[in-house]
Formats: C-alpha cells, sequence, structure tokens
C-alpha cells in the first residue's frame, strides 16, 4: 500500500470516525473531576497513535529523556511545531502537560470543552497585553500544580524547511522564563517531514523527538533566546537531514 492510499484511509479513520465518535461518547466525562478528562484525552492520543502506526505506518522514537524532568516537577517545554502531530504526543511526552494556545479554540463544541477541562492556558492573541497577563498568570498557576507547559516559540506550525527569519521565535516565552523561574526544556523534531503542515498527504516512516539539555533559570532574556533558537534550530536540522536520508533509503 502506498503512502497516498494510507492517507486517505488514515484521514478518513482519524478525522471521519475516531475524532467525532470519542468527543461524543465521553463527553459525559466532562461532569467528573478533571482527571477523567486527562484519562479519555491521552485514550484519544493513544488511539490517534494506532492508526498511525497500523494505516500509515508511521512511528515515532524519543531520544534524550534524561534531559526530561520527572513526573511531578514544574518545567516549560519549547518544541518545535510543523503540524499537528506534535500535539497528538502531549500525553507520551510530557504526562500532564497543559498547553498554551489561542482562545478560539475553547469556543469549539465539544473539543472546546474538552481543552477547558484539560486546563490550558488560553490566550488572545488579538489583544496583546491581556495575552501576556493570561500567559503570565497562567504559567504561575501551572507551576504550583507541578505540571509542565508546553509552547510553540515560533508561534504557528512551521514548513520544515521554512527559516527563523520566515518565523522568528517569539518573545511570550521569556515572559514565561522570567516569569516563572523554572527551566525550559527544549524539543527537537523531524515530524514534518512525515505529517506537513495543513497537508491531507502523509509518509510513512519514523519521526524522531529529542529532548535537548535544559536551560536553567536565572539568564537573561537575549540570551535565552539566542541559546533556545539555536538548540532547537540546530538539533530539529540535524534530525530533518537524518530523516531524509532514512527516507531516500
Amino acid at each position: 500500500m502506498n503512502d497516498a492510499i494510507r492517507s486517505i484511509i488514515f484521514n478518513i479513520l482519524y478525522y471521519g470516525i475516531w475524532t467525532p465518535v470519542v468527543c461524543i461518547c465521553m463527553a459525559p466525562c466532562l461532569i467528573f473531576p478533571r482527571g477523567f478528562t486527562v484519562w479519555v484525552a491521552a485514550f484519544y492520543q493513544s488511539g490517534a497513535y494506532f492508526l498511525e502506526k497500523h494505516i500509515l505506518n508511521l512511528d515515532y522514537e524519543v531520544r534524550g529523556l534524561e534531559h526530561r524532568p520527572p513526573a511531578g516537577v514544574a518545567y516549560i517545554a519549547a518544541s518545535k511545531h510543523y503540524s499537528a502531530y506534535e500535539t497528538l504526543k502531549l500525553y507520551a511526552l510530557f504526562g500532564d502537560p497543559t498547553i498554551v494556545l489561542k482562545r478560539e479554540l475553547l469556543s469549539l463544541p465539544l473539543f472546546g470543552w474538552f481543552l477547558k477541562k484539560l486546563d490550558v492556558i488560553a490566550i488572545d492573541r488579538a489583544n496583546r497585553g491581556d495575552a501576556m497577563s493570561s500567559l503570565v498568570a497562567g504559567a504561575k498557576r501551572m507551576k504550583e500544580d507541578k505540571r509542565p507547559i508546553v509552547i510553540y516559540p515560533q508561534g504557528t506550525r512551521v514548513a520544515v524547511d521554512a527559516t527563523t527569519k520566515e518565523k522568528p521565535y517569539k518573545g511570550g516565552i521569556i515572559k514565561l522564563y522570567t516569569a516563572t523561574d523554572i527551566p525550559i526544556v527544549p524539543l527537537a523534531t523531524n515530524s514534518g517531514l512525515y505529517w506537513p503542515r495543513n497537508s491531507f498527504w502523509k509518509k510513512s516512516g519514523t519521526v524522531i523527538f529529542e529532548f535537548l539539555p535544559p536551560i536553567e533559570p536565572g539568564l537573561q532574556g537575549p540570551e535565552v533566546m539566542a541559546l533556545l533558537e539555536q538548540k532547537i534550530e540546530d538539533a530539529s536540522n540535524r534530525l530533518v537531514a537524518e530523516g531524509r536520508k532514512a527516507i531516500a533509503g
């Protein structure tokens, strides 16, 4: 079976059946404590992984786990963001994370209700001042709850060959870093080779995620930004080159 046929079957099963069935059938869990919704989210992502592995023939590998703090420790996970694929690995990679996302997503029927129950950090991108205050307040709350905070520093999905001049790193992560006094753990990946942004078509293969050495608290903002960008971009470019070599055979 070629990748085009695999993509068609996967998209029908994932978007047309799995996602709506889980949202509708598991909606009653929203009346229970948040832990039930966390279980539903992890179950949903496990089902997506089953379809990825057995329909798309797409698997993943995680490296650098020695750099990831243990459960019950708050930290900021700064990840490269190519597509929806990274968000479908949140619970596998981070346990019980929160994620920074745009507030409009909370208005979506069913899906938005689950996001609210999961206690995400929602920001209004149209109001910069309000967005920053919401970001900092949410991050401080997550620090108290000892949960990882997942943020995509470029603020959007990027093409696999996009440069940081085209899609620069944004200052929100520095606000989090200085306000919370917790480490940043960079996460590199090459997922965009196999699941490009906004693309119907996917490729078979093995995505690589790599946790990198943390950036400890106490550094100045410009130094942190330069170090973060260098770490993520250098490692992601290396993983993309490795993936392209694997695809070429």
